[in-house]
């Protein structure tokens, strides 16, 4: 039996993976515990948290690992994990990824940043940063972001098997997609290879940020709304969509446009943005100016839609949606 490198109180080694739905973290969840308990010969348990079961929503999914003398009575969420993995970067702008860490935690983060740019934008104050480009690995295989990831979580887990971990992929993978499997134990190889990590001490002075329970309401007596007033309802204009997407992003090129508006049709979320005008013949017609990339998740359906080259696909940049979108006008709508 190998020894698990920390534990918390009750005897457990925590790991909390953040990601949204499409991912497949709580697939590496499972396959993640299932080799700490068939290779290393752990006590295990994997287990996720979600709202909507649907592409781009938030996704937790919580493992916890301990020795064969320690039972696991305890199924609440992972809130003060020794290892994060962020398989968005961009869950950061709405999702305190970081909750709870200590500051001997590492936060494995999928994104092409460094180490230095990734502290500022999780505004972590100590801890061991390992990043991981699994977007670009996943795309260059033809394979998925959770087995580059689960590659990088075993390289920061040293306690766990690679090889059983290729056999659990084989064994998950292989009735009902063969051709796949090849491709996942490329990626996951890949993933364990390339992972990148620096250690970031804690200033003098300094302590880590105070530690508060998820299941404790921010609201009370004091701070709720008046009348109970929901302040962002679910289908508001105020909602930024922006998290959903996984890498890959629509780009419209206006000369080829022909204004058909296949593209909206399609479309979940009412991304294009349109201008009534007249046409060349005196014509009143609706005319695409582009797309308010606030509301778009990256589902690329425009692109299968769209009958001419005016919509493309590509991988997303940084600065790229904000300094391209073409926002919507809501006359009739007041910011809150």
């Amino acid at each position: 039996m190998v020894q698990l490198p920390k534990v918390n109180e009750l005897g457990f080694f925590e790991i909390r993976l953040e990601s949204i739905g499409g991912l497949g973290a709580n697939l590496a969840g499972k396959m993640l515990a299932e080799a700490g308990v068939v290779g290393a010969g752990l006590n295990g348990v994997s287990f996720s948290s979600y709202g909507s079961e649907k592409k781009g929503s938030a996704v937790k999914a919580h493992i916890r690992f301990c020795d064969m003398d320690t039972h696991i009575r305890d199924t609440s969420p992972v809130e003060r994990p020794h290892v994060v993995g962020v398989f968005h970067e961009a869950l950061a702008k709405t999702v305190n990824v970081t909750g709870g860490i200590h500051e001997h935690s590492t936060v494995l983060v999928n994104s092409a940043k460094t180490p230095e740019e990734l502290k500022e934008l999780l505004k972590m104050k100590a801890g061991t940063i390992a990043v991981i480009d699994a977007t670009s690995i996943a795309l260059k295989e033809k394979n998925r972001v959770n087995m580059a990831m689960l590659g990088a979580l075993f390289r920061l887990c040293p306690f766990l098997d690679t090889d059983i971990m290729k056999g659990v992929i084989e064994k998950s993978l292989g009735k009902k997609y063969p051709q796949a499997v090849q491709s996942a134990i490329t990626t996951f190889d890949r993933g364990f290879n390339e992972v990148k990590f620096m250690h970031f001490e804690l200033a003098a002075g300094d302590s880590m940020p105070v530690y508060v329970r998820s299941d404790i309401s921010a609201l009370g007596y004091e701070t709720q709304p008046i009348g109970g007033t929901i302040t962002n309802p679910g289908g508001s204009f105020l909602k930024n969509l922006s998290i959903s997407r996984s890498g890959m992003l629509p780009v419209y090129e206006n000369e080829s446009c022909i204004n058909c508006a296949q593209c909206d049709t399609v479309c979940p979320d009412q991304c294009f943005v349109w201008e009534e005008r007249l046409d060349r013949k005196g014509r009143s017609q609706m005319f695409l100016l582009g797309i308010d990339y606030q509301y778009c998740k990256g589902c690329l359906k425009c692109i299968g839609a769209c009958p001419t080259s005016a919509l493309s696909s590509t991988r997303e940049k940084e600065g790229y949606a904000d300094s391209h979108t073409v926002k919507h006008k809501f006359d009739l709508v007041a910011q809150v």
